[in-house]
This record gives structure tokens, C-alpha cells and sequence, in this order.
């Protein structure tokens, strides 16, 4: 018996409505959206109201609207994140991507959860559960493999989401308390401080200094784009882009580049099939090297292969131009120069110190480049452009636009005209208008193709369009616009009456439901008490409170699969290389110390604050 089709979702982020809005143009699926409150980016929160316009906006598309509600919650919270759900469900959200189990104990409506990556879904035992608690879709950590993914995928039927884009946490999702220890500000409160972005000091347990002003917890992007076939066969159903507090540019361009790869793919896949209705056209060549990126990498899809650091700054380096070749008196020359550039573009490089740091294009010349400014540069230097302003003006502008391919069909009846309309989804809708024929003097067939084409400023386009009249009727165009305009309005009106959104499943009750821990620590996030009576009703003998509640001394405040050993060629596992310095290794920014501690039988790193 032939399997039926897998949907296949492409999700973008929306900081705003209206980058959700552009993200629906650009080709995705289903976009993720900030909550007014409770968001694991408390910086993109979003009201009620543009959520509304957001879900009216995305569901002629069949395109889904999430919004991130993914914060632990304090007791005193609950009532207000209950009142919050409902609001949001009654403004038409498709589903609630969320981290405190103590929200299925809340008396909500009937919208589904998703597991958010905060939740640390990394392990079969764990998406088993959640899909037995009643989720519809569990994301995935960033951090797992192929094959872990095919595992988890081949034990479950919950639909699974992963991160292909985008910048990295080095830290598993949900298991950072960094920021929380050193600045108050809880990463699971959606207030990360970004403590792995700063530069930092190794030093060894002598006091030997290893290496000095290097950003070593900071990662390159993420970019999976030739590994999204792979992940399909994996049994991935969602593509994630990262991306909640990029501007609108970054959003249109990979959103964009994402919907092509993977149109591509599914074009020669029948066993897989786009999830929502529509076709976006471009006016521009989308290129994720133009968007903001640390460099790239695929992170450990394919295990621990490549290096992953992005040591030497956390900022955009853009795309490599060449090397400065010669300094004159007002300009640079350079050395293989490949890209064209534009007065106003953007120019980085490292200086003497390792820093990055840059200049504006004033006016290029062949190989020549005149800055605004003259940078203190030496020759042979690396030129990266990190702002391409030909590219940013296209983007400022409107770059895309979908629509939904329709079929018309236009016929005479005894009383007059017909004109019928479907879409691939199978919404149809027909008109009738009375009226007295004449035959017409000349032939008609050219004109009421070109008018029944015109679908104008709609969400429609015309794929395909028949005429079957028994005569050369005369038809005027008046005619044909004004059936034409209802039958846009009516097949629309189809659309949305059609529109279906899920309901949250329940949890089965003839079946036992076990978490797959008995006792929780710090790790377990826990900061309200109907999270604790959630966790207590599967089995969970102990609790302790979140570290958010009661920090807790002299534990790991990061767990990451990022190895400042390996990175340095120590890995007594993978590398043959011996360190020369004595451990334990520390970390220093300011009056910051961190303590370093490796474990190699998990291949993990752990981090610790030094209170000596």
C-alpha cells in the first residue's frame, strides 16, 4: 500500500508583524512570533492585536502562526500567562511553543504545545514522553547528531522540529544558567546577558597564561542547507531558521533561500509535499552570505568533524572580497578582488591587535577602494564586506510576493455566464451571472483571456484558464471584471471558512505516563507549583526549585558539546595532540573566573563560576 505524503514545514522567525507578514511572502510555512509576555526573548514581544493580523494574514496561505511562550513561569504569573493563552487562541494562533510543564496543569484552551528546544529534548525517552503528555511538536536540541535524530524519529510519532539556520547558544537549550549566576539576567526568563560572546582569558591551573582576548565560548552560525535532504530522510518534519531579533532583511533573504532548497528537494521527493498553499516570485537572488553570519557551520550534525568557534570576534564578518594588495595616498588596492563593490558599502578587517574592526566604502574603482576614511591597514590583510548596500536597498523594498495558483473555467448557461475558480487545495466556487447574449462581430477569445488573467493586487494567480461557450458571445469586459472580483472574494471567503486549526490532543488515560527522571535538580527548571504538581503526577519523587529561585553553589552553569580542548587539539579521544598546560583551565573577563571541567565520556564541556 503506497504511503501517503509527508508534510514538510519550513518556519521562520517573526520579531514583529510585519517581518511575519514578509516572512509568509518569502516562502514559509509557519512562522514564530514573541508572546506580549513570557518569551524567551523578552525583546520581541508582540501584542495580542498584530498577532491577530498575523494569523488573518498567514491562514489564506494555510500557513500556521506559533507563538513563543516559552519562559519558566513564577507562581505569581500563572493567572496572568492563563488569561494570556486564552487571548491568544481566541486571536487565532496555531500553537504555543512553551518550556514550563506547569502550563498543561493551567485551564486553558484547547491550543496545542510545542516542546521548545529550552525544554533539553535530546534523548528518546524524553520526545516520548512529551508526545505522550499530549504535544503536537517537539523541537529538537541543536546540538544532536544524524543518527541521534533518526533514532529519536524512528521511536515516535510526534512531529520533530530542527534548527537549520541561524546563530548557535553554545550551551544545550534550557541547561545555561551563566548569565543567570553572573548577572541576574535568566536566559530562562528569556533575559540572556550573552556571557559566551565576550572575550576572554585561558589561563591554566598555574596561572600559565594559554590564551588571551578571544571570544572562546562564542560559536559560528548555523547552515544545514546541504544537509536538508539528509535530515528529511531522517524523519524531520520542520525546518527551523533562528532568528527572533534579526531585522527584516535577514528574514526575507534566508527565509527565501530555504524555501528554493527545499523546493527543489521536495520537487523530485513526491514522498514529501510542501505544507502550505501558494508560490512566493522573487525579485532578488537570496544569498545567506549577505545576511548577518559568523561564518558557518553545520554544528555536529555529522559528529565532531569541523570546527565550530568563532573565536576571533562575535560580529557579522560577511563574505571575503580579497586581500589588501597595496596602500596608496587616499585608497587600497586589492588582490583578488571578486565581488563588485558600492559607495557605502561595508568593510571589515582584523587589525594589528586581532580585533575587528572596519570601514565605508567611499567610492570603488576596478581593484581600488577609496574608504570614507583611511583605515591604519598593512598589506596582504583579509577584506570582508559584512554590508552590501545594493543588496540591503533591494531588500528595503518589496522582494517578493506570493500567491495561490487558481484555475477558472468560464462558460455560457441559458441564462447567461458562469465563471468557476479552485485552487490545488480543492476550494472551488462557481458564479452565475444572467445576462442576454449576443454574438459579437469579432472574436472574443484573445480578450477574455487576458481579462480573466488579471487577478490584480490578490492573493491569486491564474494557472490555468479555460473557455467552453457555444458561440462567439459578445462579453464585456465590465462583465468579466465584476464576476471575476466576486468570484475572488467568494473563493477567499472558501479559504478562510475552511481554515482548520488543531486541537490540543489529550494524554491518554489507559496508559501509564512515567517521566523518564524520578528526581529533578536545578536542571529541571521547575519554578512554580503547578509545574511541580505536573512532574510529581508522572512519577517524580524530588524537586528542586529552579536556579532562577535558589542559585545553587559550585555547579555546572553550562553544559556544551563545544570543547576548548578539542579546539585546541587536546582531545585525548579524537586528536593526537597533548596538552602542555596542567588542569584545571579557568576562563577570565574583568573580575570574572570561570572554572573549566571536561567530560570526556559524555564529550562534553562543563563550565563553572570560581569562587576561590
Amino acid at each position: 500500500m503506497k504511503q501517503p505524503s509527508r508534510p514538510i514545514e519550513l518556519l521562520a522567525p517573526a520579531k514583529d508583524l510585519f517581518c511575519g507578514m514578509e516572512a509568509i511572502n518569502h516562502g514559509a510555512d509557519a512562522v514564530y512570533i514573541g508572546a506580549p509576555r513570557f518569551s524567551a526573548r523578552a525583546a520581541a514581544g508582540n501584542s495580542v492585536e498584530d498577532i491577530r493580523r498575523l494569523c488573518e494574514y498567514a491562514h489564506p496561505f494555510n500557513a500556521r502562526v506559533y507563538v513563543a511562550f516559552n519562559t519558566i513561569l513564577k507562581d505569581e504569573e500563572l493567572k496572568e500567562a492563563e488569561q494570556m493563552i486564552r487571548l491568544l487562541y481566541e486571536a487565532g494562533a496555531d500553537a504555543l511553543i512553551v518550556q514550563d510543564m506547569g502550563i498543561l496543569e493551567l485551564d486553558i484552551s484547547p491550543i496545542p504545545l510545542h516542546a521548545s528546544t529550552q525544554t533539553d529534548n535530546r534523548s528518546v525517552e524524553k520526545v516520548r514522553f512529551l508526545e505522550q503528555a499530549g504535544f503536537s511538536q517537539v523541537v529538537l536540541a541543536r546540538e544532536l547528531t544524524l543518527p541521534e535524530i533518526r533514532q529519536i524519529a524512528s521511536s515516535v510519532q510526534v512531529p520533530l522540529e530542527v534548527f537549520i539556520h541561524g546563530a548557535l547558544c553554545v550551551s544545550y537549550s534550557g541547561q545555561c544558567y551563566l548569565s543567570a549566576a553572573l548577572g541576574g539576567r535568566s536566559a530562562n526568563r528569556g533575559e540572556c546577558a550573552q556571557y559566551c560572546r565576550l572575550p576572554y582569558r585561558m589561563t591554566d591551573a598555574d596561572g600559565k597564561e594559554i590564551t588571551a582576548g578571544k571570544h572562546l565560548l562564542s560559536l559560528k552560525d548555523m547552515n544545514r542547507t546541504d544537509q536538508l535532504e539528509a535530515l528529511l530522510d531522517a524523519g524531520v518534519t520542520s525546518f527551523k531558521i533562528e532568528g527572533r531579533l534579526k531585522d527584516l532583511s535577514y528574514v526575507k533573504n534566508i527565509t527565501a533561500w530555504y524555501r528554493q532548497q527545499l523546493d527543489r528537494i521536495l520537487e523530485r521527493r513526491p514522498e514529501y509535499h510542501r505544507m502550505s498553499a501558494g508560490r512566493s516570485h522573487f525579485n532578488f537572488t537570496p544569498r545567506p552570505d549577505k545576511s548577518f553570519n559568523r561564518g558557518f557551520t553545520s554544528y555536529f550534525l555529522s559528529g565532531k568533524e569541523e570546527e565550530i568557534t568563532s573565536f576571533d570576534t562575535p560580529k557579522s564578518k560577511g563574505e571575503p572580497i580579497g586581500k589588501v594588495k597595496e596602500i596608496k595616498k587616499g585608497y587600497l588596492t586589492v588582490s583578488g578582488l571578486h565581488k563588485e563593490l558600492n559607495n557605502g558599502d561595508g568593510v571589515v578587517y582584523f587589525n594589528e591587535r586581532g580585533e575587528l574592526t572596519g570601514f565605508r566604502v567611499n567610492r570603488a574603482e576596478e581593484n581600488r577602494i577609496y574608504p570614507l576614511d583611511m583605515p591604519g591597514i598593512r598589506p596582504k590583510t583579509q577584506l570582508y564586506r559584512n554590508y552590501d548596500i545594493a543588496f540591503e536597498k533591494l531588500l528595503s523594498k518589496p522582494s517578493a510576493e506570493r500567491k495561490i495558483p487558481v484555475r477558472i473555467v468560464f462558460r455560457d448557461t441559458p441564462a447567461g455566464f458562469s465563471l468557476q475558480m479552485e485552487d490545488a487545495s480543492g476550494h472551488r466556487i462557481m458564479i452565475h451571472e444572467a445576462f442576454e447574449k449576443e454574438v459579437a462581430r469579432k472574436p472574443q477569445h484573445e480578450n477574455m483571456m487576458a481579462q480573466l488573467g488579471r487577478l490584480g493586487n490578490t492573493i491569486f494567480e491564474a494557472e490555468d484558464i479555460k473557455t467552453d461557450l457555444s458561440q462567439n458571445w459578445f462579453i464585456p469586459s465590465s462583465l468579466l471584471a465584476s464576476m471575476k472580483r466576486l468570484a475572488v472574494e467568494r473563493l477567499l471567503s472558501v479559504i478562510k471558512i475552511g481554515y482548520r486549526r488543531e486541537v490540543r490532543k489529550g494524554i491518554p488515560q489507559n496508559q501509564p505516563l512515567v517521566y523518564p527522571e524520578q528526581q529533578l535538580t536545578y536542571l529541571g527548571n521547575v519554578a512554580n507549583q503547578k509545574a511541580c504538581q505536573f512532574y510529581r503526577r508522572y512519577g517524580v519523587t524530588r524537586i528542586d526549585p529552579a536556579f532562577e529561585l535558589k542559585p545553587v553553589p559550585d555547579v555546572p552553569l553550562m553544559f556544551t558539546r563545544h570543547c576548548l580542548k578539542y579546539s585546541l587539539g587536546w582531545c585525548p579521544s579524537r586528536q593526537q595532540g597533548t596538552s602542555p598546560y596542567k588542569e584545571p583551565f579557568y576562563l577570565h573577563y574583568k573580575d570574572t573566573r570561570l572554572l573549566l571541567r571536561f567530560d570526556c565520556r559524555h564529550c562534553r564541556m562543563l563550565v563553572y563560576d570560581f569562587l576561590p
